[in-house]
């Protein structure tokens, strides 16, 4: 009895997808120089928890499984611990290029609600609005993005953590610490965006 290959073994390689990260994505340019050696995935400290790992993912890229990649955990997943990136043999921008593929699956509307995307968010929105974080308005605004009802949840679950960083003076009651230059941070800031703007369009 012949068994039926899978299908993953006789779909056909599509190149557009690959050419498509080389040119969006940063670090896409270098993923070229992958040759499968699974450094990345056997350095990543927490490989088993994705679902596909760093070495699978761009042979999907390669691959032309656009859909499974961007709803894959394994651009999600990733703490930047940047192992993967030290000891690739080839030099190329793991980390780089999983972080900036979860943007894209972001902005091409892949993700409608990450945890993590809420979250970094909220963590953005601090770091842009006082130049630094405060850990009770991330850890607010990132309670808040779920509903009241995951805010309470997550608020009284975390209470005693809370209690216990204000009594070692781990974290400051009242108003919220800010850089000096707050006008210099917000137009260092606009002109990094009309920097990303213009290369989204194709210009230098």
């Amino acid at each position: 009895m012949t068994l039926a290959p899978p299908e993953q073994a006789t779909r056909k390689y599509d190149l557009g997808f690959a050419r498509w990260v080389r040119d969006n994505v940063q670090g896409g340019d270098k993923m070229s120089m992958c040759m499968q050696c699974g450094m990345c995935s056997g350095s990543c400290p927490i490989g088993t928890e994705m679902d596909q790992g760093p070495r699978k993912l761009f042979m999907m890229i390669r691959a032309g499984m656009k859909d499974e990649v961007f709803n894959s955990s394994t651009i999600w997943n990733c703490t930047s611990c940047y192992n993967c990136v030290v000891r690739c043999p080839r030099g190329v921008p793991v980390t780089y290029i999983i972080q900036d593929l979860a943007a894209k699956a972001v902005e091409l509307g892949y993700v409608k609600d990450v945890e993590n995307a809420r979250f970094a968010k909220a963590f953005w929105w601090s770091a842009a609005k006082f130049g630094r974080t405060d850990e009770r308005l991330v850890t607010t605004k990132y309670y808040l993005s779920g509903g009241l009802v995951d805010f309470f949840k997550k608020s009284m679950g975390n209470l005693k953590i809370a209690l216990g960083m204000v009594k070692t003076k781990r974290m400051h009651i009242g108003m919220p610490h800010k850089i000096k230059d707050t006008k210099g941070l917000q137009a260092i800031l606009a002109k990094a965006a009309e920097i990303d703007a213009r290369k989204s369009k194709g210009g230098v």
